[in-house]
């Protein structure tokens, strides 16, 4: 089961009410979710679905990663595909390169190092991220 790190919590970071796709809602992604309160959080939190309730976001997860790197703060989530080995980046719409921002994309370059297949996301638009720091619009 995965945990939130020790003194980690989303405070007023509602990225992922935003950002991702909640199908349970039939909430596209990039539109805010009708239960969720800009800066403040969820409004059914207590009885929220299973797909909500699961989702741990990286930053949320990994002890080690700075605040600074905190979703809201730099517009990208960070998430593992639980299907594969990709480490996916899936920005804000509002801010579609915000992957490109130096200490994300340095972030992103490293787990490519580490050995995962690493993917930017923004809309239906996706980039794959190498070890070598290039990257290549991914289709």
């Amino acid at each position: 089961m995965l945990q939130k790190a020790p003194g980690k919590s989303c405070g007023s970071c509602t990225m992922c009410c935003k950002s991702l796709e909640i199908d349970v809602f039939k909430k596209p992604m990039g539109v805010l979710c009708t239960h969720c309160v800009n800066n403040s959080g969820c409004t059914i939190y207590e009885t929220r679905p299973d797909v909500c309730r699961d989702f741990l976001c990286e930053w949320i997860m990994d002890r080690t990663m700075s605040p600074v790197l905190r979703p809201d703060r730099i517009g990208t989530i960070f998430m593992e595909d639980p299907d594969n080995d990709d480490y996916q980046a899936v920005c804000d719409p509002s801010k579609p390169y915000a992957w490109r921002n130096p200490l994300v994309f340095k972030h992103l370059v490293q787990m490519a190092k580490n050995g995962h297949t690493v993917i930017a996301k923004s809309g239906l638009r996706a980039w794959r991220v190498y070890p070598d720091g290039h990257a290549t619009e991914w289709s």
